[in-house]
C-alpha cells in the first residue's frame, strides 16, 4: 500500500473527488457535489458521504459527463498517474464522450463564430429583421 492510500472507508467524497484530480480544490468539489453535478451510484450525493471501492459516480465537468468506478481510496492528492490509478472510466461514457466531442466539433463548423461585433447599422438591420 502507497502512502496516503489506506484500507479505511471513512473518506468523504469531497476529498477523494480532490485527490483523485478531479476538481481542484475541496471547496469546489464539494460545491459540486451540492449542485447536484455529481451522482454516487445513480443518487446525488452529499460532500460528506464515505467513498467505497466499486461505487458508480456520474460526474458533469463542463460538457462532458464521466462515468466512474472507484477503484482505491486516498485522501492525499498525487500526480495525475497516480490519481488516475484511482477510478476507472467505463467503455460507454468513454464512447458517449467522443461522439459528443464529434458533434460539439461538427457544430462548431456549420456555426462559426463572425470575426466582428455588428456594427449600429447591421444591429438595427437584426432588430428589423427579427420583429417580422
Amino acid at each position: 500500500m502507497t502512502q496516503g492510500q489506506s484500507e479505511k472507508t471513512d473518506i468523504r467524497l469531497d476529498k477523494w473527488l480532490w485527490a483523485a484530480r478531479f476538481y481542484k480544490t475541496r471547496a469546489i468539489a464539494k460545491d459540486m457535489i451540492n449542485g447536484g453535478k455529481v451522482h454516487y451510484n445513480g443518487q446525488r450525493a452529499k460532500s460528506s458521504r464515505n467513498a467505497e471501492i466499486g461505487a458508480v459516480l456520474k460526474i458533469r465537468q463542463g460538457y462532458d459527463d464521466k462515468e466512474i468506478v472507484i477503484k482505491k481510496l486516498s485522501q492525499i492528492r498525487q500526480s495525475g498517474a497516480i490519481a488516475q490509478e484511482l477510478y476507472q472510466e467505463t467503455e460507454t461514457s468513454m464512447v458517449k464522450r467522443a461522439v459528443n466531442a464529434e458533434q460539439r466539433r461538427l457544430n462548431m463548423l456549420n456555426n462559426p463564430i463572425p470575426d466582428q461585433k455588428p456594427d449600429k447599422k447591421q444591429r438595427r438591420q437584426l432588430m428589423r429583421f427579427k420583429d417580422l
